[in-house]
């Protein structure tokens, strides 16, 4: 089969594409014949290496790709909550794997999967796993009420898009910080209240609510900035740990780390179903395309996912 590798992580790496025999399902597992994958900034930290170096694990080659959406294809021993042709979604959410999502199979942990949403196409269906979940761990984390008042950066962003929606659902007022050209975009996510991105975060926020809001998720990654938004004593979610800000004034800090949780994804694709979450595709690309596809990420810019296809 053909799988996505990075073989040396660092400023010179280059993505492949390589044929590997194809993997078998060890106990608790499951192969799913991937039909969708998407390309995310993860992707781009595999392959510099996290932190900006190598690995320091030997490895051969390290596979790229977290999001999947697909069907199962073979079933490990003691898996008896899925069967063999049906559709589901699923997330690596290693780093340290020789083989990712990108590729024509992949085999993921039956915890990893979840069956997939009956209302969309799998290239919408593969964008719901890592940002969905990334989204709605970081509202969990905030602990949020329905009075409370919520900061998004990076609102019109995979990760923000969902976090503005999902936390509208749950009647939080949220301020939301974007590109001028996305406001009525996160508006219509369910924002009640917009900042342009280059306003001074701080004093557009507390011209809103004066002594700052009740919590902050910073998907834009704009850190002290974001933080200083957030009243003495409130809550604030960090998804990208380099830029985790310092705990000042009380206010507790949290860098959110994604892991796989299928009651959550069940979650989400109950949301899509219903009705109540966006899904954003904002360009396909066959398998063989990757490092294109990874460029094109690199630019910026994209309003939704890039997706892989067979």
């Amino acid at each position: 089969m053909r799988a996505v590798v990075v073989r040396r992580p660092g400023p010179e790496a280059v993505v492949e594409i390589v044929e590997v025999p194809t993997p078998q399902p060890g106990p608790g597992s499951v192969r799913i014949a991937v039909a969708a994958a998407t390309v995310n900034p993860v992707d781009l930290m595999v392959r510099a290496g996290v932190g900006g170096t190598p690995f320091a694990a030997p490895r051969d080659q390290w596979g790229v790709g977290w999001d999947v959406a697909g069907t199962v294809d073979a079933i490990g021993d003691g898996v008896t909550e899925f069967t063999v042709g049906q559709p589901v979604i699923g997330i690596s959410d290693r780093l340290d794997v020789s083989l990712g999502a990108q590729a024509d199979y992949v085999v993921l942990e039956a915890g990893n999967v979840a069956p997939a949403p009956v209302s969309v196409s799998s290239v919408q269906a593969a964008t719901i796993p890592l940002n969905g979940l990334t989204a709605l761990q970081a509202l969990d984390a905030l602990d949020l009420a329905s009075t409370d008042t919520l900061l998004v950066t990076g609102a019109a962003g995979a990760v923000g898009g969902y976090a503005v929606e999902l936390a509208a659902a749950r009647g939080v007022r949220v301020i939301a910080s974007a590109s001028p050209a996305d406001e009525d975009a996160v508006r219509a996510l369910g924002a009640t209240d917009f900042i342009p991105r280059e306003a001074s975060l701080p004093d557009a926020v507390r011209a809103i609510v004066p002594g700052g809001v009740d919590a902050a998720l910073d998907a834009a990654a704009v850190g002290p900035a974001a933080l200083a938004a957030v009243r003495g004593g409130g809550r604030f979610a960090c998804v990208s740990p380099p830029n985790t800000p310092i705990p000042l004034r009380g206010t507790t800090v949290h860098t959110v780390l994604i892991r796989a949780d299928r009651t959550q994804l069940d979650h989400l694709v109950t949301q899509v179903d219903a009705g109540n979450l966006t899904l954003r595709v904002a360009e396909t690309h066959p398998l063989t395309a990757a490092p294109e596809a990874q460029k094109r990420l690199a630019l910026g810019g994209l309003r939704g996912r890039l997706v892989l296809t067979p």
